[in-house]
C-alpha cells in the first residue's frame, strides 16, 4: 500500500513534477513514499489549487510527450543487427530488427495519441474542411461532349 494519504503541497509538487516529466499517475502511485492512485484522484476532488496545478503538469506532459516522438523516432541505436558467419567469428553483413523498429512505432504512437488527448487543439487531428469561393459550399459540374461519327447507329 502507497505510504501518504494526507495531501501536503510537498506532495502535490513531487507528483505534478513527475507527472510533467512523463510519468504516469499509476508508475508514481507505485512508489512507496506517494500516495495511491485512490488518494491523488480524492484529492484531485477536494482540491481546487491542485486539481488546477495536475491539469497544468497534464498539459506539459503533452508537451513533453510531443519531444520525446523526435527523440525516439531519430535514435537507430537498435534498428540493425549484426548477421555473422556460422562460426560466430567474422560479420558478413547486416539486417533490419524489425521488433525494435515496431516497438518504436508503437511507443511513437502512444505518445501521439495521449498528447493529442491531453491537448486535442495543439496535437489532435484537425478536421480538414473544403469550400468554394468565400465559404460558400462546392458546386459539382459535368461536362458532357458528344462526338460524332461515321459509324451506323
Amino acid at each position: 500500500m502507497a505510504g501518504k494519504s494526507t495531501f501536503t503541497e510537498a506532495i502535490g509538487d513531487v507528483l505534478c513534477e513527475r507527472i510533467a516529466s512523463g510519468e504516469s499517475v499509476r508508475a508514481i502511485c507505485s512508489d512507496k513514499e506517494m500516495p495511491a492512485m485512490s488518494t491523488v484522484f480524492k484529492w484531485l476532488a477536494d482540491n481546487k489549487e491542485f486539481s488546477e496545478q495536475y491539469a497544468r503538469a497534464k498539459q506539459v506532459q503533452a508537451d513533453y510527450y510531443a519531444d520525446e516522438i523526435i527523440d525516439i523516432a531519430d535514435d537507430g541505436t537498435n534498428d540493425w543487427m549484426e548477421v555473422r558467419d556460422k562460426e560466430g567469428e567474422n560479420v558478413i553483413g547486416w539486417r533490419e530488427n524489425g521488433e525494435s523498429i515496431r516497438r518504436s512505432v508503437l511507443r511513437v504512437d502512444a505518445r501521439k495519441w495521449v498528447a493529442a488527448k491531453l491537448l486535442p487543439k495543439k496535437y489532435g487531428e484537425k478536421p480538414i474542411e473544403v469550400s468554394g469561393l468565400n465559404g460558400s459550399p462546392i458546386q459539382a459540374a459535368i461536362a458532357v461532349t458528344f462526338v460524332k461519327t461515321n459509324q451506323p447507329e
